[in-house]
């Protein structure tokens, strides 16, 4: 009896081990293929959980045929039977008040845990809207308005008014992609758009986490990783204005190593509006290489060659007449970049993890600005001109710097209060050089000439150097970012961080000279603190609030251009803010709300002078507040709907300029009012299709500072419809296509007013194919 019982008890033993089996399952995102790490794999059978590595995978044992339920935060749970080795596909949700975020704080934390007015823009949200400039995505936040100023030239509203000052910071994988100090508002056409998977705002002051420059916001675009599954898409498209544009991206993974390239190019020729030709070529490539359970490299590489003719802004007359000619025949405006990173992150437990990033930077700006051009015949007081017709004066310049850059941080969490640390540092030295030479121009005078009014030539003056300096720009950084929960659903982050920025200015030329600043030092140093806190009610909603300090040291430009003696302060910005969220209809419904107070001192103006030029000033004291609303609904499977809505108030608390006391005055080309509406249908009995249509509306501003003239802002619709079959995607927007006619901006001087004019009824049209599902097939 004994010996039967052994026998039996062998067989039962080997029969359940030949049922247990050890299986590899790799979790991916539906919408990008990327993997997704720290997702919760649950045995149903056995209740055992396991978490996915950085890869997406993880190994378990199971039963044969055992089910597993997979979840993430900011995707939909999946169940699913599995026999062998898998790979699943998550569905983003609807709801982004669950999402991951990464830029509030420098590392992954929970939207709904994050005490800051921050916004996502999905993967599945950029793969809908098939952008080909950046504004058509960022506009879908509230309180953002980025202006199209032609071929992805712009300037940023974020909290604060259309404005080309340095108070928004752009960032890529963390990493601002411009060194402190020498700020462009147009560098955002740095950015290759192929690779971006994702895009995270953040408004407000985020000086405590990245410094100085991120007043009004930070705009964080996180590439594309290498993919778990094969992919190697070609697309095509144009449109009626002459745009045309080839993207290619792919993406291989194998063993350790992840290798994903993606790229575009696109030129515009012939436009409705006159001498605005342009050409972009830009690529990334990021390799990933799993050195071990641990340890992760990765390395990517980002190159610009982009040129643009830079025809300017519309005047009044022809503005109204619908006429887009351009005075400028030979203006430009010419960029190269090259941005590499090497990211080393190592885990050393579950509570620990330390990341390095290596960063190097290459950056040269060339232009004929059709900006500095100024008439020497021009009115004067009690009436009459003076000067000669036909000369003007301009310049050519060349904005150049290098980076090389060390930032570390660690990350440790802690069992008491389920506080997390996140402390580092940031060593940035960027030398940097600025060379303007005097161009002397001929602007035709001949009423019968077709070229009348026309900048038809220029003679350079090397000889007539205006500015030649290199400075030495140094950025010495130390932050630190404490969280935790007190009490049960409730928690508090505190931030702080000490920049020393210094300016190490070294003019070529004498002090007579255009620029006539003698070498000097100047530095900056400031601690920018931040504290707030988030209480959740039972996952279904919550509150949060924050206040912050913010500052923006005077850029190179304003320092060293064109002045004798360098004597700006930095701006500084006091921040208070509350808002909550809430998720309804069982979450098919959220909503979020911001309210906030931004009170701005020294903030740096630039103010037009009498004779056309512009000079920069501390302004005294500013206010900005305003509300901010957003609303995602995806009542049904077929319907998805979102609104992002906002009212401003943007005011001078004291400011004279001029003798003109403008204080109590709304600040020019700041709309109260700015709203952005999408409605997605999907219909069932298409699969594949999507139809989508969008509201833009720009609410009414002052032109100017005096508050003497106004702009109604405009309404724009915008169709978008999409068809995708198997390997293939077809694409036709129709944006603008009620053909309204309308400015993106207006502003008003002495000389007139200049008009940057909306585009017309435009058809985009475009193709995408996926060769490695065509071979999977």
């Amino acid at each position: 009896m004994k010996i039967l019982i052994v026998v039996f008890a062998i067989l039962f033993t080997s029969k359940v081990f030949t049922q247990n089996q050890k299986i590899t399952i790799t979790i991916s995102c539906k919408q990008t293929n990327e993997p997704i790490e720290n997702c919760t794999i649950k045995n149903t059978s056995t209740k055992q959980t396991y978490l996915t590595n950085n890869r997406g995978r993880t190994q378990l044992i199971i039963n044969k045929n055992a089910t597993i339920e997979v979840s993430a935060i900011g995707y939909s749970t999946l169940r699913q039977i599995v026999t062998s080795d898998t790979s699943v596909l998550l569905q983003p949700s609807i709801s982004t008040l669950q999402d991951i975020v990464v830029t509030a704080n420098r590392e992954q934390s929970k939207r709904s845990e994050t005490p800051v007015a921050i916004a996502t823009i999905s993967s599945a949200l950029i793969t809908q809207t098939k952008a080909t400039t950046i504004d058509q995505l960022l506009n879908k936040v509230s309180g953002v308005y980025m202006i199209n100023l032609s071929n992805e030239q712009h300037t940023m509203s974020i909290r604060q008014p259309m404005s080309s000052r340095a108070n928004f910071l752009y960032l890529e994988d963390g990493i601002p992609i411009r060194t402190t100090g020498i700020f462009n508002h147009n560098a955002l056409l740095e950015i290759n758009m192929a690779a971006v998977a994702n895009i995270e705002v953040v408004k407000g002051p985020a000086s405590s986490y990245y410094g100085s420059e991120a007043i009004g916001g930070a705009v964080n675009f996180i590439t594309q990783a290498p993919q778990t599954k094969p992919m190697a898409k070609l697309s095509y498209q144009k449109n009626n204005l002459g745009y045309n544009r080839i993207d290619v991206q792919t993406s291989y993974t194998k063993n350790k190593w992840g290798v994903a390239l993606s790229g575009y190019h696109a030129t515009t020729r012939n436009s409705f509006i006159e001498y605005s030709d342009y050409k972009k070529t830009t690529f990334t490539a990021r390799v990933d290489y799993k050195i071990s359970n641990k340890s992760t490299l990765v390395n990517s590489l980002t190159y610009l060659d982009y040129y643009t003719d830079m025809g300017g802004g519309t005047d009044s007359i022809n503005y109204a007449n619908k006429t887009f000619t351009s005075p400028n025949t030979f203006t430009y405006r010419k960029v190269y970049a090259t941005r590499y990173r090497s990211t080393y992150e190592h885990v050393w437990n579950s509570n620990s993890k330390t990341k390095v990033n290596l960063v190097y930077r290459k950056n040269s700006v060339r232009q004929n600005p059709m900006y500095l051009i100024a008439d020497s015949y021009y009115p004067v007081p009690g009436g009459g001109f003076v000067g000669q017709k036909d000369l003007s004066h301009g310049q050519v310049n060349n904005a150049t710097f290098h980076t090389y850059a060390l930032i570390a941080q660690h990350k440790q969490n802690f069992v008491w209060k389920k506080a997390v640390l996140i402390a580092g540092l940031t060593v940035d030295a960027s030398p940097s050089t600025f060379i303007a030479n005097y161009i002397k121009i001929k602007k035709d005078t001949l009423p019968t000439s077709p070229s009348y009014n026309k900048y038809v030539s220029f003679v350079n003056r090397p000889d007539s150097m205006l500015t030649n300096y290199r400075n030495n720009i140094t950025n010495y950084a130390a932050f630190a970012n404490v969280e935790l929960s007190p009490i049960a659903n409730m928690r508090v982050v505190g931030s702080l961080r000490y920049d020393a920025f210094t300016y190490n200015f070294n003019n070529n030329l004498s002090i007579a000279a255009f620029t006539g600043v003698p070498d000097t030092l100047v530095t900056f140093k400031r601690l920018s603190p931040k504290i707030g806190a988030t209480y959740s009610i039972n996952n279904k909603g919550g509150v949060y609030s924050n206040y912050s300090i913010g500052f923006v040291p005077p850029q190179a430009a304003e320092l060293f251009g064109g002045v004798k003696v360098p004597n700006l302060k930095a701006a500084v910005y006091h921040n208070y803010e509350i808002g909550g969220w809430a998720l309804l209809m069982q979450g098919k419904l959220t909503t979020d709300i911001s309210i906030y107070n931004l009170q701005g001192t020294n903030e740096i103006i630039a103010v037009r002078n009498i004779d056309g030029s512009f000079s920069n000033l501390n302004a005294g004291q500013t206010a900005h507040k305003g509300i901010e609303l957003g609303v995602n609904s995806a009542v049904t499977n077929e319907v998805t709907a979102r609104l992002s809505t906002s009212y401003n108030s943007h005011k001078f608390v004291q400011y004279v300029e001029y003798g003109e006391n403008s204080s109590g005055n709304d600040m020019a080309t700041a709309p109260r009012c700015i709203t952005n509406a999408e409605l997605w249908y999907k219909p069932a009995f298409a699969k594949g299709l999507r139809i989508g249509v969008e509201w833009q509306h720009i609410g009414k501003y002052y032109m100017d500072n005096a508050n003497k003239y106004t702009d109604n802002g405009y309404n724009n619709i915008n169709v978008r419809t999409t068809y995708q079959y198997k390997a293939a995607e077809v694409w036709v927007h129709v944006l603008n296509t009620l053909n309204s006619y309308y400015a993106y901006t207006v502003t008003s001087s002495s000389y007139g007013r200049s008009y940057i004019p909306g585009l017309p009824l435009n058809v985009n049209v475009g193709v995408t194919y996926n060769f490695c599902k065509l071979l999977a097939k």
